[in-house]
């Protein structure tokens, strides 16, 4: 019966910095399936994980990176193998106009005095951020000015509303809010040869078992039109 009820319905728990982009994906697969509901729930890797683990109903796991749906997977709680989807990279973003001639070291200046970064215990773009720092010898110069989000998208609040200056995710310079803030005025890429590529991972989970819509989701975030879409947000799909 609850399988019946469920069939249109597909759960979907999403890495928070994929949500910028989900919308289109989601538009997009509604005018192949537009009888399909898709409900999202958008929260740190670290935190969706554990809430799979202690049986939460999501059908589609799309993780920051690898190792939570690795985690998943081998605790035998996915249906399928994780894949990368896309890889994210990280940008350095202030939310007015500065000198960025520095580069990442702008970081030092004492006109800086607070820096968000995505929490390195629960969001990989955190891990990322904290990898990226201590191969440049800044880590520890700038401790005591971080301040941490609890994902991505905290982060991107912090840094566009209280912080000097952060680093986040390049997919979340494409959502409207974000438009005002342009390149090498406000932000900068960053080298991503300084840090470990962030190979985000989806998976099709256990709850998805009887659930022939989600199946059908998963599909398509993997299909050329949803790589497309990853692409136009940033994400690297190659």
């Amino acid at each position: 019966m609850g399988s019946l009820l469920n069939a249109s319905v597909v759960n979907v728990a999403l890495a928070a910095n994929v949500s910028y982009a989900v919308e289109d994906l989601v538009d997009a697969f509604h005018k192949i399936h537009p009888h399909t509901k898709v409900n999202i729930t958008l929260g740190s890797s670290g935190k969706l994980t554990a809430q799979i683990k202690y049986g939460a109903p999501y059908d589609i796991f799309l993780s920051a990176n690898m190792d939570y749906p690795d985690a998943l997977y081998k605790e035998r709680l996915a249906l399928t193998k994780p894949i990368v989807y896309a890889k994210g990279t990280l940008v350095l973003l202030s939310n007015r106009s500065r000198d960025f001639s520095k580069g990442i070291n702008i970081v030092e200046d004492t006109s800086i005095k607070s820096i968000a970064i995505a929490n390195p215990k629960t969001a990989p773009y955190g891990m990322a951020t904290k990898e990226l720092l201590l191969n440049e010898k800044l880590y520890k110069k700038i401790k005591s000015k971080l301040v941490f989000g609890e994902s991505v998208s905290q982060t991107v609040a912090y840094t566009a509303r209280a912080t000097d200056i952060g680093f986040i995710a390049k997919s979340a310079l494409f959502s409207k809010q974000m438009k005002k803030f342009y390149k090498e005025k406000n932000w900068i890429d960053l080298d991503p040869t300084l840090y470990t590529p962030i190979k985000q991972g989806i998976i099709l989970l256990k709850h998805a078992q009887d659930n022939h819509e989600a199946k059908i989701f998963y599909d398509f975030l993997l299909s050329q039109e949803a790589k497309e879409i990853f692409s136009k947000y940033g994400y690297i799909v190659k």
